[in-house]
C-alpha cells in the first residue's frame, strides 16, 4: 500500500530533509585524501544529533552505522571501515535522518581530490563525466515527479540518460522507493523502465519517494561481499549513486533533501 502524507507530515519530513541535506554537504567538504570512512561516519552521527535528528540507518535491523559508504566498485551498503580515502577514489555517501517519526534519505557521489591537486588525466576526465551523467539523470528524473505522471516516467528518463545516451548501465536489482514512517515504503521507483509507463504506479499528491540513480560504468551485475551487506560490481567497474527525497505536490516536485 502506498502511504499518502498529509501537509503536516510533509512539513516534518522537510525539516528532517533539511537536516540531512545540511549534513551531507558538510560531509562532502570533508571528502579529501587521508580521511577515513569511520571518521566520516562519526562526523555524520555528530552533525545529525547536533541538529536534533537521529540516524535513520541505525534503525535498520543489525546495521550499526550512520552512513553507508561506497568506494570505487562498491555499489551500495558499504560498511564504514578504517580505510583512508585516496586521491582519485570515487566515493558515494548514503545517509538517512529520522525526525519526529519520519525518515528522509539522500546520497551523493564524488571524486576524491585535494585542493592542491592539479592532476589532469583521461582517467579523471572519464570519472568526472560519469558522475555528471548520474547527477543529470537524477535532476531530470526529479522533474518527472508531478501529479498524473507515472513512476515509469521517472524510470525512463533515468535509463535513457544513463544507458541510451551514455552507454553506462543502470543496476537492475536496486531501486528507489517510497519514504515515510518506514525508510523503505511502496512504491518501488526503478531507474529503468519495466513494461509500459501506464502500467506503473501513478504519482498522486502527498506521495513521498526517494528517486535514486544507481548505475555502473560497466555492466549492471553485482556480487555480495562476505559481510552480508556490501554490494560490488561483478566486473569491478566504478559505480555511482545519487538520491533525493521528493514529495509530490500540486505545484510540482518538492525536494525535501535539497
Amino acid at each position: 500500500m502506498i502511504n499518502i502524507k498529509t501537509q503536516k507530515e510533509i512539513e516534518i519530513m522537510q525539516k528532517g530533509g533539511k537536516i540531512l541535506s545540511d549534513v551531507m554537504w558538510l560531509l562532502a567538504k570533508e571528502i579529501k585524501p587521508g580521511i577515513s570512512e569511520l571518521e566520516i561516519d562519526s562526523m555524520a552521527e555528530d552533525l545529525i544529533r547536533e541538529r536534533g535528528g537521529e540516524s535513520g540507518f541505525k534503525k535498520v535491523e543489525d546495521y550499526k552505522h550512520t552512513i553507508c559508504i561506497s568506494v570505487n566498485d562498491i555499489v551500495v551498503h558499504g560498511i564504514p571501515t578504517a580505510y583512508k580515502l585516496k586521491e582519485g577514489d570515487v566515493v558515494g555517501i548514503d545517509c538517512g535522518v529520522f525526525l519526529e517519526g519520519f525518515h528522509t534519505d539522500m546520497s551523493e557521489t564524488l571524486r576524491v581530490s585535494s585542493q592542491k591537486s592539479k592532476v589532469k588525466s583521461q582517467k579523471y576526465d572519464d570519472i568526472d563525466k560519469f558522475l555528471k551523467v548520474g547527477n543529470r539523470a537524477l535532476n531530470e528524473g526529479i522533474k518527472q515527479v508531478v501529479v498524473r505522471n507515472h513512476v515509469g516516467d521517472i524510470s525512463k528518463v533515468i535509463q535513457d540518460i544513463v544507458e541510451v545516451e551514455n552507454g553506462y548501465s543502470v543496476v537492475r536489482t536496486l531501486v528507489g522507493h517510497g519514504v515515510g514512517k518506514d525508510l523503505h515504503e511502496e512504491p518501488e521507483v526503478p531507474g529503468f523502465l519495466r513494461g509500459k509507463i501506464e502500467n506503473t504506479p501513478k504519482l498522486i499528491e502527498g506521495m513521498v519517494i526517494a528517486v535514486e540513480v544507481i548505475y555502473n560504468m560497466g555492466k549492471p551485475e553485482l556480487i555480495l561481499a562476505d559481510d552480508g551487506w556490501t554490494l560490488k560490481t561483478k566486473d569491478k567497474s566504478l559505480s555511482g549513486l545519487f538520491e533525493r527525497t521528493i514529495a509530490v505536490t500540486k505545484n510540482g516536485p518538492l525536494i525535501l533533501t535539497p
